[in-house]
């Protein structure tokens, strides 16, 4: 009997339950657990079960280049960081209005940790994200624009809840990519959410996109519905390696007498 219907709730996708179905039940007998409570563990344990499974598969659908929530952030060091804009971010409903997160700062304060663990807090709440870099919205255009796919790839760019784009003007887009991004930006305006970091001001991304009138559109339609986290601290990588004793911190001059 007790092989039947394991097999029946392999067929039904229950794997998780016909493993242990035996301990279940020998626990459920000797608890004097009530048929509700009975059905009740099962369905909350299948549902745990996928949900995590779920999550597995947007986490790697991401292709964050590493994992590290928001509670690894440093905030102590970056004290130009709003933890009220932060908390509010982490609620996840600019995702749900279709607002965007813009991150500005310096080399190395941690705009693609802030970035990824705003991703990850998403990702946990079910929502589908993507992230790229900069670099690789260049590549993939090229390659697109070789293929006769542009269309296909504005498309794809389009489908996720959150699109995570890092280290935009550390290099100048093309025309070709900037065209596009300018699409993108525009099909997922008030519809999809983006969260962009950038080491450049505003009024500098119209050398970034080689164009100051496009760069004006993009950032019209991107900070129309938008928080803006200005880190103004410094570098932890630097950090770390002063500490390492990579680079020391030379001895103060002292003044002649």
């Amino acid at each position: 009997m007790y092989s039947l219907l394991e097999e029946r709730l392999k067929v039904l996708g229950w794997q998780q339950t016909a493993h242990q179905l035996d301990s279940l039940v020998e626990s459920a007998s000797a608890n004097n657990v009530s048929y509700f409570d009975f059905l009740d563990t099962l369905v909350k344990q299948e549902w745990e079960q996928r949900e995590a499974q779920a999550l597995t598969k947007r986490i790697q659908k991401a292709r964050f280049p590493y994992s590290k929530t928001i509670h690894d952030f440093d905030f102590s060091f970056q004290p130009s960081i709003s933890e009220q804009r932060v908390k509010e971010t982490l609620t996840c409903r600019f995702i749900a209005n279709g607002e965007n997160r813009l991150i500005l700062g310096p080399p190395g304060v941690g705009k693609t940790h802030l970035a990824i663990g705003f991703g990850l807090e998403a990702l946990a709440k079910g929502y589908h994200v993507l992230f790229m870099t900069a670099d690789d919205l260049g590549e993939q255009c090229q390659k697109a624009a070789k293929k006769g796919t542009m269309n296909y790839l504005i498309n794809r760019l389009c489908k996720p809840d959150l699109i995570i784009l890092d280290e935009v003007g550390y290099f100048s887009f093309d025309t070709l990519t900037a065209n596009l991004f300018f699409q993108v930006v525009s099909k997922r305006y008030e519809k999809g959410a983006m969260i962009i970091t950038s080491n450049k001001s505003y009024v500098e991304w119209g050398k970034t996109f080689g164009d100051d009138v496009l760069a004006t559109a993009i950032l019209d339609r991107l900070l129309h519905h938008s928080v803006t986290f200005n880190i103004k601290g410094d570098s932890y990588r630097m950090e770390e390696k002063k500490k390492a004793g990579i680079f020391p911190t030379p001895p103060a001059i002292e003044s002649e007498k």
